[in-house]
């Protein structure tokens, strides 16, 4: 069987140090320091996937492990545990299973609030039902809430989430011409603004939709100039930030989604935008 949480560790959780973003990774999780309850027991039980499943879904009950929290690799939790690699393994996916993780190649596995998969499923049905209603839908959304968002993270946000921003405009200005690598950098610098927002809520919803996002994206990339277009908006977005200005950000990223919409419009309709910029892409100072 495996050791029960005592009173003190359920009382007095250690949460990993870790917040929710590409840009966590490179932080080193710790599970305990000297003297304290480690959220961790070694597993000495048959079954022991389910064990370890067991442990980690009693951790995020009893607040020991939070959303965002990173989980160690999988060598080192293999360890800790001691059990094999394959037990983690089959571990790690009952939990994204059940919606309690997330696994993103190359940055790690992270705990999630185990709703924004069911939202995010259900976000992906009803715009697969109502195909034709289901972009403007999207867009109609997301211009109520993200310039909302914007203007949050703007008077919330630190440096850590302004450095993801900048590395994140970075990629993009590489990538003008890669669709993989600019996408998801573009994704990347939504869930980076929705981070510093500091409302868990707003982060579970951003993320609920990143899939839609990303087809969004990818269908509009090929409009002639969107890319650029985009980059204009994000640097302005970028510089709202740094200047701390809520209504700089909100009007920054209502003419960002105004300029997402029309290259939409224009994409759906299989015309090229090179001879009529969408009017959404003009900055002024």
């Amino acid at each position: 069987m495996l050791a029960s949480h005592s009173k003190t560790a359920e009382t007095n959780p250690q949460p990993l140090d870790l917040r929710y973003s590409s840009q966590t990774i490179a932080s080193s999780p710790k599970l305990a320091r000297a003297g304290e309850n480690p959220v961790y027991k070694v597993v000495r039980t048959s079954r022991l996937y389910e064990q370890i499943v067991q442990q980690i879904e009693d951790s995020v009950l009893n607040g020991s492990l939070k959303p965002g929290d990173q989980l160690p690799a999988e060598r080192d939790l293999a360890q800790r545990l001691g059990v094999s690699r394959t037990a983690v393994r089959e571990a790690v996916k009952a939990l994204r299973e059940k919606g309690l993780v997330e696994a993103y190649s190359g940055r790690g596995t992270f705990i999630t609030d185990g709703t924004s998969q069911a939202a995010r499923q259900s976000f992906d049905l009803m715009v697969k039902i109502g195909q034709q209603e289901g972009a403007p839908h999207l867009a109609e959304l997301r211009l109520i809430l993200e310039p909302g968002i914007a203007a949050l993270a703007a008077a919330r946000i630190e440096e850590p989430e302004l450095v993801a921003l900048r590395e994140t405009v970075a990629v993009m200005d590489r990538a003008q011409k890669d669709p993989g690598a600019y996408i998801e950098a573009d994704l990347d610098f939504h869930l980076a603004l929705a981070e510093a927002a500091a409302n868990p809520l707003i982060l579970s919803l951003i993320d609920s939709i990143v899939g839609l996002l990303r087809e969004q994206r990818i269908k509009i990339f090929n409009v002639e100039g969107g890319p650029q277009r985009g980059q204009l908006h994000h640097k302005r977005i970028l510089e709202a930030m740094e200047r701390h200005d809520p209504e700089m950000a909100r009007s920054a990223m209502h003419a960002h989604l105004e300029q997402v919409r029309q290259d939409s419009q224009v994409s759906s309709a299989g015309r090229s935008s090179g001879k009529h910029a969408p009017a959404g892409s003009r900055i002024t100072a």
